[in-house]
């Protein structure tokens, strides 16, 4: 298949950009700058060098494309506009035809608690934008299925960084990393390698509707952060922090998301015939890609 991609050189879409050479589909890349050009081609893509918020634009290059995934996340303000210009322009060009779209959202939009796809939303307001976006999708003449990913972890990249690189502080038990909260949240969770098999499902599918991209596996923050602990020397002593000292420490948006508890079931997904396979995040943070050493090589 001849499929576009955005955010090729991001930590999830090049992960999706190996996957689907590796299934011999021909990709290509929209990129907004030479190095990120430069990049994707390393990676088997073709690049196009554009802007994504140019709706007419990328109508024309969606128009050339067979399929197509939605991986850019700029992670800021201008997220909400970017995913609005895409749905537009794949509204567009998708219409009606059974070409397939990808899209990306995220785990924390249906907030705290048990969930599946079905279940309502609950969304901290660092993601409540994405729920009308994606009705908006949802609701047009178009192939078009949402992977909404967990934590992501692997390569020593993404949220779980934040852990292992926790500022470390005194407790009542030494030294120790500092807690999100008091560490007692799940967080869901997926390896990058598996999440990307994921997209490449829902692509060669057709598939429709939400797919969370999340593991069976549900560990708790503390846990995260002593096998973090032990792979610093620091004997997986961790130090619990308030709920106003992790707002201060990450911004109130951001630290509210991250203090949900969350033990996601990605129902829609095992029925695609995905299953992961990757090791853990804790041991990818105790003996894997997050131990300084490893992460410095990264």
């Amino acid at each position: 298949m001849q499929v576009l991609l955005t955010g090729g050189t991001g930590f999830v879409g090049s992960a999706v950009l190996r996957e689907l050479r590796g299934r011999g589909h021909e990709v290509t890349a929209l990129v907004r700058s030479e190095a990120s050009a430069a990049a994707v081609a390393a990676a088997g893509a073709t690049p196009v060098q554009m802007d994504a918020y140019d709706v007419d634009a990328l109508v024309a290059v969606l128009d050339r494309a067979e399929g197509a995934i939605h991986a850019a996340a700029p992670g800021d303000g201008t997220s909400e506009a970017l995913d609005r210009a895409v749905v537009e322009a794949v509204t567009r060009a998708f219409g009606g035809t059974t070409r397939p779209f990808v899209h990306t959202s995220g785990v924390w939009k249906w907030g705290g608690g048990s969930a599946t796809e079905t279940s309502p939303t609950d969304p901290p307001a660092i993601v409540a934008w994405r729920v009308a976006v994606e009705e908006l999708l949802l609701a047009q003449d178009v192939v078009a299925s949402v992977v909404a990913p967990g934590v992501v972890y692997g390569d020593g990249r993404g949220i779980p960084a934040l852990v292992s690189g926790a500022p470390r502080v005194d407790g009542p038990d030494g030294p120790g990393l500092a807690l999100v909260g008091d560490g007692a949240q799940h967080w869901s969770v997926v390896h990058v390698d598996d999440l990307a098999v994921l997209y490449a499902l829902a692509l060669e599918h057709g598939a429709r509707g939400h797919l969370l991209g999340t593991t069976a596996e549900h560990p708790t923050v503390r846990a995260l952060t002593e096998a973090a602990s032990r792979a610093a020397g620091l004997g997986g002593v961790v130090v619990p922090q308030s709920v106003e000292a992790t707002r201060e420490r990450f911004g109130a948006p951001f630290a509210d998301a991250l203090l949900l508890d969350q033990a996601t079931r990605a129902v829609r997904a095992a029925e695609l015939g995905w299953t992961p396979v990757r090791g853990s995040l804790v041991e990818e943070l105790e003996s894997g890609s997050y131990v300084p050493e490893a992460a410095a090589r990264a």
